[in-house]
């Protein structure tokens, strides 16, 4: 595999934190370029300049972290383009900086926080789209949540839930419950339709905002939305 395969590959373990989506399917990468000395450079473009600058920074540098982390790679050079905080961003991911240091005065702490908050939205809105699953099956509420993580299928909803859970401190082991509550404890069989609404409304969102921010990356970079059919 080639050093840039590597990069893109990486990049697509980087997830926006307000839509739990890979940055690549969302089409943010706008380029990617490996040398024959091992640099990597990246641009990133968001759907709009004005999307929060803490959701901007948490991506790029990811995105940077992400690549750094490749065997063998030099320089990584991450740049977002387009954003009206680029110029403060840009600068303090060149020295590997933190959201403070583009940002004087904000706490880094509370970048932490804010990750934490969106990363226990996501993993309620695919545990809600598995649960679904189980009952579209014909499951019941009292077999749903007797499941175990060691009973979960294989999947990308579920291996997202898995490293969610094990991101934010949950029990994630093969025999604590394949449905928790924000706390990490099983959900009870009578909760489980008012736990399930309130998973689909989470989920309803969050697709909502990925559609909008394709739309827009559309309009404005010509980029093509990878989940609509292409006419055949």
């Amino acid at each position: 595999m080639t050093l840039r395969a590597q990069a893109l590959a990486a990049l697509a373990g980087v997830y926006d934190p307000e839509l739990d989506e890979p940055i690549t399917a969302l089409g943010f990468v706008g380029s990617c370029v490996a040398s024959d000395a091992g640099d990597v450079d990246v641009r990133l473009r968001l759907a709009t300049p004005q999307c929060a600058p803490n959701f901007a920074f948490l991506m790029a540098a990811d995105a940077r972290a992400a690549i750094a982390r490749l065997p063998g790679v030099g320089d990584v050079s991450v740049v977002l383009d387009d954003h009206y905080t680029g110029e403060e961003i840009n600068a303090a991911l060149r020295h590997g900086g933190s959201f403070a240091d583009a940002f004087p005065g904000e706490e880094s702490g509370a970048l932490g926080d804010l990750r934490a908050l969106f990363r226990r939205k996501a993993l309620l809105a695919r545990q809600g789209r598995v649960c679904d699953g189980w009952l579209a099956a014909g499951m019941d509420p009292a077999g749903v949540v007797a499941l175990r993580v060691a009973d979960l299928p294989a999947g990308p909803d579920v291996a997202r839930c898995i490293a969610l859970r094990a991101e934010v401190g949950l029990p994630h082991d093969p025999d604590s419950p394949a449905l928790v509550s924000g706390e990490g404890a099983a959900i009870p069989a009578e909760e489980l339709p008012t736990w399930l609404r309130r998973a689909r409304l989470v989920g309803l969102s969050l697709e909502s905002n990925g559609g909008l921010c394709r739309s827009l990356l559309r309009v404005r970079h010509g980029v093509p939305d990878p989940t609509e059919e292409v006419a055949a």
